[in-house]
């Protein structure tokens, strides 16, 4: 197993630090820790700005030299039996690097840490991680926990969903860990506005109807779920919610103690061609727990 753990030496780095080596790694897995510098020396080279020029050499040295050892630490703190550890400083427009990196080293997960200061504002997601979850084909872990100990998987029964199942199943990291499966029976209440006063028990009735409806099918996808992840040897269970997805998800994750959601990366509505869907986006923002996005095959 390849694991990217994308490093800046921000305090939110440091959350992906931490929830890296809390990780169970499987066996010869490898942990690559990148860090990716914006180049600050592109500048004209005239004969009056050979100062500027040189004193922006110094200053990107001194740069790196302080990533260089903020690495070698990091290196040092994942240090353990079985797990080969990598590190790369890298030049570019970050989340271009990133993404990049994971697409050529093949790359099975990558952890990026989210942004922000405080309690409102971390719950806020940097343009830098936002766009890695947006494009990289990998799965990516953005982490807020320091370790998972419970896993709450939304699931609807979409292929992006499919194939977090498929993880959950496939991934040795996850052993013994309790999984609550979650899915939510999502209609649209009728508005009291603009329906004429003989329709509106009927209309009423049909909302009941739908949302009975509804429910059952989120029962058969979260109950099948459950069961394929126990045959598998999880830990797992099912649970229906009715409301808006993305909110019901969150405070399901928040009532079960989860500290790890695992979702796809968009759902059975919206556009095929929307790499993330605004469920899955909305839970990233949200969420005060560590959210795993995954893809399914040829979505990226």
């Amino acid at each position: 197993m390849l694991g990217l753990l994308a490093y800046d030496g921000s305090p939110d780095a440091q959350h992906a630090v931490a929830l890296a080596n809390a990780l169970a790694w499987p066996s010869d897995s490898t942990l690559r820790v990148v860090t990716v510098v914006e180049p600050t020396s592109m500048i004209m080279v005239t004969p009056w700005s050979s100062g500027a020029l040189k004193a922006t050499l110094e200053v990107e040295a001194q740069a790196l030299a302080l990533y260089e050892t903020a690495q070698a630490d990091v290196v040092k703190r994942a240090e353990r039996p079985g797990l080969r550890l990598e590190s790369a400083i890298l030049r570019g427009r970050p989340a271009t690097v990133l993404v990049e990196e994971a697409a050529t080293s093949g790359a099975d997960v990558m952890i990026v840490g989210s942004r922000g200061q405080g309690t409102i504002a971390e719950l806020v997601l940097g343009s830098v991680s936002a766009e890695v979850v947006e494009h990289a084909a990998c799965p990516v872990l953005v982490a807020r926990t320091p370790a998972v100990r419970r896993i709450l998987f939304a699931s609807d029964g979409s292929r992006p969903a499919l194939a977090a199942e498929a993880l959950l199943v496939d991934w040795s990291i996850f052993e013994g860990l309790p999984i609550q499966v979650v899915s939510v029976a999502d209609v649209v209440r009728p508005w009291h506005t603009g329906i004429a006063p003989t329709m509106y028990r009927q209309v009423i009735e049909a909302h009941a109807k739908d949302l009975e409806v509804a429910r059952a099918d989120q029962d058969r996808v979260a109950t099948s779920s459950a069961a394929r992840l126990h045959e598998a040897g999880r830990d797992a269970h099912s649970l229906i919610r009715t409301g808006d997805p993305a909110t019901q998800i969150i405070a399901a994750a928040a009532e079960d103690g989860a500290d790890l959601i695992v979702i796809g990366s968009r759902g059975l509505t919206g556009l095929s061609r929307v790499l993330l869907g605004s469920v899955a986006r909305n839970v990233i923002h949200g969420s005060a727990a560590s959210v795993l996005v995954v893809r399914a095959e040829g979505d990226a």
